[in-house]
């Protein structure tokens, strides 16, 4: 008996403290706290450096009243879309889909763009077996795609919404080996750059989309495999790195956030921090090609989530 008590004594207790962090999360930035969130399904071994470029951007940021920063991770963009429409989360380091997903779920902000990798802008490359039958993406219909994930912008938003301006129907498999509709494309979630690769080069899809990083990468794409393939398209540009804010966000707070992200570049003790965080060189304010491009991202991702979600 006196075992239950303390079991339920536990169990009350963890109650209050996951009670309390949501609403000091609510509180944010009234309460001096900055809140850092992130989409991610491997958040042990992304949390290290979150918390270092964190640690050194609420260091800068106590004339506007934050003296405390914390990390909140989400397994994907529905939980992200949820503590942004609730406060929980200020600030969102994302991709180019991601950012624009969580701006049209959420009302997010941009504020401003990253390097991830010492890369600004990245694109799509589209794949086949050069003695496969597709030999332009015009000619998929009838035959099957491999997509990475559904959060992912180079192997997923930017194929999915190229093929859907083309006027191609699109349909999820229950498996690679299932046949797609003639008129239709079949597509499938093939999870790792390095699956998306073995799978076309095995000839269990027609065709594979990766990032033009990816494809110069030999673990995601083998070298040995290239001899047998060719690229059928490259797609335009998109920044590589977004970062957002809630709506709502203090006015104050969001300049001077904004302030002292784009001032590490020229901070050397910024250097060893932004080599943690995807080894950025810097962030920067959106360009006109930047706000083109993101605008377009974001009309596609809309028409993605109308045609095939």
């Amino acid at each position: 008996m006196f075992q239950s008590r303390g079991s339920l004594f536990v169990l009350f207790a963890g109650l209050f403290v996951g009670m309390a962090w949501i609403g000091t999360a609510r509180a944010s930035e009234s309460a001096g706290l900055l809140v850092l969130g992130r989409v991610s399904d491997d958040p042990k071994s992304q949390y290290e450096p979150m918390k270092a470029l964190l640690d050194y951007v609420v260091e800068r940021m106590g004339d506007v009243g934050i003296h405390e920063g914390r990390i909140l991770m989400a397994r994907d963009p529905v939980q992200m879309t949820s503590y942004l429409r609730r406060g929980r989360v200020d600030w969102v380091s994302e991709t180019g889909a991601g950012a624009v997903l969580l701006q049209r779920r959420a009302g997010a902000e941009t504020l401003v763009l990253s390097e991830r990798n010492g890369i600004r802008r990245y694109h799509t490359i589209y794949f086949a077996r050069r003695d496969g039958a597709v030999k332009s993406i015009d000619e998929l219909r009838g035959h099957r795609i491999a997509f990475q994930n559904r959060t992912s912008t180079s192997a997923y938003y930017i194929p999915a919404m190229e093929l859907l301006e083309r006027g191609m129907r699109m349909e999820i498999l229950g498996s690679p080996s299932d046949p797609p509709v003639p008129d239709s494309v079949g597509y499938v979630f093939a999870r790792t750059e390095r699956n998306i690769a073995t799978w076309v080069h095995k000839r269990v899809v027609d065709v594979g989309v990766v990032s033009n990083l990816d494809w110069s990468n030999p673990q995601h794409v083998p070298e040995f495999f290239k001899s047998d393939l060719v690229i059928l398209r490259e797609s335009g540009d998109v920044p590589r790195g977004v970062e957002i804010v809630r709506e709502g966000l203090a006015p104050k707070v969001r300049a001077r956030l904004r302030e002292v992200l784009l001032a590490m570049a020229d901070d050397p003790a910024a250097g060893a921090i932004l080599d943690r965080f995807h080894q950025s060189l810097r962030f920067f304010d959106l360009d006109e090609r930047d706000r083109r491009d993101l605008e377009r991202l974001r009309a596609g991702v809309a028409h993605v989530g109308a045609e095939i979600e």
